[in-house]
């Protein structure tokens, strides 16, 4: 079993900067990819950011990319989400997951991929 908790959403303005940061704890930290999602009120959850066991394989919706950076500290059982230029379509619950496997690929842009979820962070970005 793993724990997931997120932490760091909140209000910031258009064009701000916030970063998401997901503790893990339960199991080895490093037999997971990580991922992030997310899910704006009557709409679906939606993939935003993947990273590898290692941290060496990354990959992201082409909504945020170039402006969010998914990341991940193995010694501290922690992945982040750096959000920067952050617009007001960002706004939505952010949800990170666990998925157990030292790889990477496309699979991991799917939710249903995934073992473990936390509980999100709301994330909303005003104009």
């Amino acid at each position: 079993q793993v724990q997931l908790v997120e932490s760091g959403g909140g209000l910031v303005q258009a064009g701000g900067s916030l970063r998401l940061s997901c503790a893990a704890s339960g199991r080895t930290f490093s037999d997971y990819a990580m991922g992030w999602f997310r899910q704006a009120p009557g709409k679906e959850r939606e993939f935003v950011a993947a990273v590898s066991w290692s941290g060496s394989s990354t990959g992201y919706a082409d909504s945020v990319k170039g402006r969010f950076t998914i990341s991940r500290d193995n010694a501290k059982n922690t992945a982040y989400l750096q959000m920067n230029s952050l617009k007001p379509e960002d706004t939505a619950h952010y949800y990170c997951a666990a998925c157990l496997g030292r790889y990477y690929s496309d699979s991991l842009h799917y939710a249903r991929t995934y073992n473990y979820w936390g509980q999100g962070t709301q994330v909303t970005v005003s104009t």
